[in-house]
């Protein structure tokens, strides 16, 4: 962990509050995750991220698509056809994050495995124990 002076970076963080925490939770929500790798492979319109993105619902999807266009990770274009075509796209830190969540889902999907066999074992050893 880095120091400056008599504090950890990771203290400064927690202290500062609100502008990363915001972030992060922005970031690692479910929905958002799921959205920036689904648009990772180029523009793409909201009808192919609501059919890809198994469990979303059409409001979730659009509020999240806005929180993420606000956030500066995602790019809405509007084409003048009729009826209008909408493309999303992933902005350059948008796909900086998504090598982060790649390393990140890489991680999960190897030790996926461990972790369930971990629970499980966690989950027999505390059947028993009275609230």
């Amino acid at each position: 962990m880095l120091k400056q002076g008599n504090t950890s970076v990771s203290e400064q963080v927690m202290a500062e509050g609100c502008p990363v925490r915001e972030v992060l939770d922005r970031v690692a929500g479910k929905w958002s995750i799921l959205i920036v790798v689904a648009a990772a492979q180029g523009p793409i319109r909201f009808t192919e991220l609501e059919r890809s993105i198994e469990g979303i619902s059409r409001r979730m999807l659009t509020l999240t698509l806005r929180n993420l266009e606000r956030d500066g990770l995602m790019v809405r274009r509007v084409y003048p056809t009729v009826p209008p075509k909408v493309e999303y796209e992933l902005t350059p830190i948008a796909r900086e994050l998504h090598r982060s969540l790649v390393t990140l889902t890489d991680w999960a999907g190897k030790h996926r495995h461990t972790i369930a066999a971990a629970r499980r074992a966690y989950d027999e050893g505390h059947e028993h124990v009275p609230a």
